[in-house]
């Protein structure tokens, strides 16, 4: 056998490795999906976006108005996995340690049946795999931001102790975007750490009536657990492999920059008339990376193992909405950032030019 003939093996053999393990993901991918909808009806882009952000390793900010199924499609989910999974309802009266958990004094006997105490440091709820936090907008700022550290750095400090989370570790928060008396808007570092933010619309006529049958004629149905937290993982690491080629990373890159208005006296700007005059802080390098991790989990899912510009576009607006904070005038003019968004990836050029 000569050298070449044995390269090519090999490379063979890797290539069907790398196509094996796509096949794996899409029907793991299809199998989770099957099972939520046993129970959600409807919504299914809303279920294709909450399965890539556990995909790629992000959190999901769920926005609706009462009764869409935020709280329901998140426990299908958890019920679909075999991971571990808490609830937290967040109220004004919550505080940190609620969260997070906090240093208690056990007593216990020693070994030689002296009894002795000393403090012990007790979990919290965040201590988990999927983590459902309902109606965020209704705790205060400080309780809110315990989950800052959680979410970006997967870890907790409690006093001078650091605190590791498990893996996969997934925050899945609800907000309703109706009622404003009693909530506390999240802060944008705390938005900017979602890699989704969700609109879950209303169900349709017939979306409706299948709920009701499904509720009130006891014809419902219960998830069933069908992917674990090592397969999880490696399905992660498989959406980072895939490829991206220059151009289309430079698209992510300009899509990015656009949502940054042009400063007085400033250099080169990608921005739009639009985000210039109504937007006020575009998005941050994070919206950057929560596009090409979509885009690659996208791509799998079509069986490509490079990611196209329509990839991106498709994540542009879950990715970037919950970035951009608008102006007074926007406002004024009641321009929504999902109107700013649209504009920007229709008139961008996919060419760098």
């Amino acid at each position: 056998m000569t050298e070449t003939t044995a390269h090519d093996r090999s490379t063979g053999g890797e290539e069907g490795a790398v196509r094996a393990a796509a096949e794996r993901f899409r029907a793991d991918f299809a199998a989770v999906r099957d099972q939520v909808g046993k129970v959600v009806v409807g919504q299914s882009t809303i279920v294709e976006n909450v399965l890539i952000c556990l995909f790629t390793g992000g959190h999901v900010l769920l926005e609706g108005v009462p009764g869409v199924g935020k709280t329901l499609l998140i426990r299908s989910l958890s019920k679909a996995l075999t991971l571990t999974f808490s609830r937290v309802q967040f109220t004004p009266d919550l505080m940190p340690a609620d969260i997070t958990g906090t240093t208690v004094v056990a007593e216990f006997d020693d070994e030689k049946g002296q009894r002795r105490r000393e403090f012990r440091f007790q979990r919290g709820p965040v201590f988990a795999q999927i983590l459902l936090a309902d109606e965020i907008n209704r705790a205060t700022p400080k309780t809110q931001s315990a989950l800052l550290e959680a979410m970006a750095e997967r870890s907790v400090t409690v006093g001078s102790e650091s605190h590791q989370l498990p893996s996969p570790f997934l925050v899945m928060a609800t907000q309703n975007p109706v009622e404003q008396e009693g909530t506390y808007p999240l802060p944008e570092a705390q938005l900017d750490r979602f890699f989704f933010k969700l609109l879950v619309p209303p169900p349709s006529r017939d979306e409706l009536s299948m709920i009701l049958d499904r509720t009130t004629a006891g014809v419902s149905d219960e998830a069933a657990a069908v992917l674990n937290a090592a397969k999880i993982l490696e399905h992660q690491k498989l959406v980072r492999q895939v490829a991206i080629a220059p151009s289309v990373k430079d698209y992510a890159v300009r899509v990015v920059m656009a949502t940054q208005p042009q400063a007085e006296g400033g250099g080169k700007s990608f921005a739009t008339p639009m985000v210039n005059k109504y937007v006020r802080l575009g998005a941050s390098p994070r919206a950057a990376q929560a596009l090409v991790l979509a885009a690659k989990c996208r791509a799998l899912l079509e069986g490509r193992w490079a990611v196209a510009t329509d990839d991106l576009r498709a994540a542009a607006l879950p990715a970037l909405r919950h970035r951009l904070i608008l102006n007074f005038e926007a406002s004024a003019e009641g321009i929504s950032t999902d109107a700013v968004i649209r504009n920007l990836v229709e008139t961008l050029p996919i060419d760098a030019g």
